[in-house]
């Protein structure tokens, strides 16, 4: 049965590679790559020689049940960062699974945390989005969605579309604060804060290298915005109901209990 092992590759500065992670790609039967040319220049780095094949996204489903079957033991790398988030080693991953053999996945580089980190935002809770949709209904959907939500979102996107996106974004959540890093663990390396406003005018003149967007959630909405508390005591009172039922219906409304309590009074006293 093959035993594969996806192998994280620094996203930036070659150090950030880890000792274990060489040690597999030294041992493995082979290494299979997103980009042989990238790669390749990885493993002369560190003078690994061994059988380098190709398995992308257009080859990953024809190629991988031979490249299996000729290397059992295979080390799998992206062009960067840990493979299997939002590149070819996902439906890799799936192939070895379905075939009954092993999946191994090394812990190490990626740029989505360090960006997140990088931001200020809460990280308490976040939703990662991968790369977005470059056009369509599809896009529009997508963006909505993330301005919505409450929690701080992260995605890739392409340095040509990076300030499209920022506007599009400021057109749904004027002023909302987005921290854009690029070019991580790299010479020249950046974070931006600021307002989706003023990141689109920073990036106007245009973008380089790798980019992570992360973006600060909406503020919560509250649940209870626009409830007539009162006219719900009212009703309550001429359908005849206590004094305590309906400061506990006030209650279970969203009503804070002391004040629920005094407009249970007063709806009584107005039933009268």
């Amino acid at each position: 049965m093959p035993h594969v092992t996806l192998v994280p590759t620094p996203v930036g500065n070659l150090s950030d590679i880890t000792l274990r992670a060489l040690e597999v790609l030294k041992n493995a039967d082979a290494v299979a790559a997103e980009d042989t040319r990238v790669s390749g220049s990885l493993l002369r780095h560190y003078g690994i020689d061994k059988p380098l094949v190709r398995l992308d996204q257009h080859t990953m489903r024809s190629r991988a049940p031979g490249v299996l079957e000729q290397y059992p033991r295979l080390a799998f790398v992206t062009d960067a960062g840990t493979p299997g988030i939002s590149d070819p080693g996902e439906e890799l991953v799936r192939i070895v699974l379905e075939a009954g053999g092993t999946v191994e996945v090394l812990p190490g580089a990626t740029a989505l945390i360090p960006a997140l980190v990088l931001s200020g935002f809460s990280t308490a809770r976040f939703h990662f989005e991968g790369f977005m949709p470059r056009s369509g209904r599809e896009r529009r959907e997508r963006l909505a969605e993330l301005v919505d939500r409450t929690v701080t979102s992260v995605f890739y996107e392409s340095p040509h579309r990076l300030v499209d996106t920022l506007e599009e974004l400021a057109a749904l959540a004027p002023g909302r604060a987005v921290s854009v890093t690029r070019e991580l663990s790299k010479k020249f390396e950046e974070t931006y804060r600021g307002s989706l406003e003023e990141a689109a005018a920073h990036f106007a003149g245009g973008v380089k290298g790798e980019v992570v967007v992360v973006l600060s959630g909406a503020a919560p909405r509250d649940p209870h915005a626009g409830v007539d508390f009162r006219g719900l005591a009212r009703a309550a009172a001429l359908e005849g109901k206590s004094t305590r039922e309906i400061r506990d219906l006030l209650v279970q409304s969203g009503l804070r209990k002391n004040d629920a309590y005094v407009l249970a009074l007063e709806a009584i006293g107005a039933a009268q």
